[in-house]
């Protein structure tokens, strides 16, 4: 239910709120007073298209506000859940246009997307005029209004789990389905390389091995050169070796020890020194003889690191992944052949998801073709009431094609409408008098209307080409929609008029200069004037109050039992005009 809604800077607005109540709140006032003003802002806040023309000359931005309880609106609670909206059952809508025309929107202060604040604004109002029916006239809504009316929650929520496993399954039994000879393909190649990968039998870090070896065979002479000449400086010198040198030095040190123990750590270095040494030497004398071990095994070293690197080359790895590669290779054929293994299971899930899918969409449509007949049966009962004799209503609930069943059923569903006696009826969308649709809308909301709340229903001018006894009809109905619901309602009819909880005059003032448009919420006294003006001409005449006065105290005019009387409060009474009307 909408609380209370914010002007500033708005067209030639620049500064208004008004707080609005439950039940029927009527807004009334001469042609081109601006009595649209709220529907227009309201629109805005609710995500509404808008661009710089809308901001108040000399301003550099327009603003408004529209306050929300949803305690009681569960759509509207599910979206702010899955925004991560704090709130206190309370929603406040936000929206900003800046005179260079960008636009920014938020909800209880968090910044959201244009498109997210239209969503919620969809959840919160529903605006109806002669020519603003566009959520009546899709299909969507249509089917949504339906599965409302006939309580379809539950029935919708096991269609759409049942959807989604169905989905789910369905797409894996198409993969598995497209690639199964592709597949076999597969498998018959992967059998080939891990079979040249396992003949090839390569060890960990043989690669490396491999290489180095590599390396060292191919320099084997320059090796060998080096490995001779260390052994001879070291032991075979002309003159006298390292290793000579080493021994005289250890015996001069111990003659000197005996003359001075300081000479006994270093005759103990020395010695030390030539044990290594001669270890160095007796290891280069081995590892130059091992140079010429086996003349054949750099050939074979080669072969093998040409092998490895043939089969490295084919994978496009590097020769060290290839053990990795044969492992990957290795668990792809298992999952295939899991595959082929759990085809018929997969078949067998695919085929239980679908008849329990159908099912699902079966009883939905059973359910939704018993609520159409309720639901057409009423709307024809109201809109006979409406000034439509012979008029009929039907909600047809038609079969989708079986590949066009979906989350939300097996069905299309389409109102269709035949206003007059002797017409066939015709969809909705299509008929062409906007009183008429404006009549066949109030009656399809009354027909529709659940004791769960519903959100704020804005009618501007929905009375529009009726009269006499028609309009107070439509009063009765809006009155009717009131009590489940809170409405506003900009009216020319003072048979509308009469039956509001609360009444709102809009007038527009003008200096010459500027133009300015101010909302009075009505007294009681003051509602028998503005009626007997909408009921009188330019003079109000004691008979037209008279009457007004008695079209007021009429049982049709007090509120419904159900409702509580709206109260509509004005925080500023003069405002500037809006678009005209």
């Amino acid at each position: 239910m909408l609380n209370h809604i914010q002007i500033r800077d708005f067209a030639i607005i620049d500064a208004i709120e008004l707080e609005v109540g439950a039940g029927l709140t009527v807004l009334t006032g001469e042609t081109g007073a601006g009595k649209s003003i709220l529907v227009d802002a309201l629109l805005l806040a609710a995500g509404g298209r808008a661009g710089a023309e809308v901001v108040r000359h000399g301003s550099e931005r327009a603003e408004v506000s529209a306050t929300f309880s949803v305690k009681d609106n569960s759509p509207a609670l599910a979206w702010l859940a899955d925004q991560s909206v704090d709130h206190e059952g309370e929603c406040v809508l936000r929206r900003i246009i800046g005179s260079d025309g960008r636009s920014r929107g938020y909800v209880n202060g968090q910044a959201m997307p244009i498109q997210a604040l239209r969503q919620l604004g969809e959840l919160l109002v529903d605006v109806h005029g002669q020519m603003e029916y566009q959520s009546l006239m899709r299909r969507t809504p249509q089917r949504e209004l339906l599965d409302r009316h006939g309580a379809n929650d539950a029935l919708l929520d096991v269609t759409a789990q049942c959807w989604k496993t169905f989905s789910t399954l369905r797409d894996e039994h198409e993969r598995a389905a497209t690639t199964a000879h592709e597949r076999e393909a597969r498998q018959e190649l992967l059998r080939y390389h891990l079979n040249e990968l396992k003949a090839l039998d390569l060890r960990a870090g043989e690669v490396g091995e491999l290489s180095a070896e590599r390396l060292k065979l191919s320099q084997r002479g320059k090796l060998a050169a080096g490995a001779r000449g260390i052994a001879e400086l070291l032991r075979d010198g002309e003159e006298f070796t390292a290793e000579q040198a080493l021994s005289k030095s250890l015996g001069v040190a111990r003659n000197l020890h005996e003359l001075d123990a300081g000479f006994a750590p270093i005759a103990q270095s020395i010695d030390q020194s030539l044990i290594a040494l001669r270890e160095a030497i007796d290891e280069v004398s081995r590892y130059e003889a091992t140079l010429d071990a086996d003349p054949g095994r750099q050939e074979w070293v080669e072969q093998r690191l040409a092998a490895i690197e043939t089969v490295a080359r084919k994978h496009r790895v590097e020769p060290h992944a290839l053990l990795a590669t044969q492992v990957e290779l290795d668990q792809e054929f298992i999952a295939l052949n899991t595959l082929v293994a759990s085809a018929s299971h997969l078949e067998a899930r695919l085929t239980e998801a679908e008849r329990a899918f159908r099912q699902a969409c079966a009883d939905l449509s059973r359910a939704r073709q018993t609520a159409a007949q309720q639901l057409g049966a009423r709307v024809t009962t109201l809109m006979q009431t409406l000034g439509m004799p012979g008029g009929r209503f039907q909600a047809d609930v038609r079969p989708l094609g079986s590949t066009a069943a979906g989350a939300y059923g097996a069905d299309e569903v389409e109102f269709m409408v035949s206003a007059n006696p002797g017409q066939p009826p015709r969809p909705l969308a299509k008929v062409a008098s906007g009183g008429e649709l404006s009549r066949i809308s109030l009656a399809i909301q009354v027909a529709a209307a659940q004791a769960e709340a519903l959100p704020c229903l804005v009618f501007d001018e929905v009375d529009a080409g009726v009269g006499g006894g028609v309009a107070e009809i439509v009063g009765r109905q809006l009155h009717t929609l009131g009590a489940r619901a809170q409405v506003l309602c900009v009216t020319h009819l003072p048979q509308v008029a009469s039956q509001a909880h609360a009444h709102i005059r809009v007038a527009k003032l003008t200096d010459g200069k500027i133009t300015r448009t101010s909302l009075h919420a009505l007294t009681p006294d003051e509602r028998v004037e503005e009626i007997a003006r909408m009921l009188g001409g330019i003079a109000i005449t004691d008979k037209a109050r008279e009457h007004a006065a008695e079209m007021l105290r009429a049982p049709t005019a007090a509120d419904h039992p159900s409702a509580a009387p709206s109260t509509a409060t004005l925080k500023r009474k003069s405002v500037p005009s809006a678009r005209k009307r």
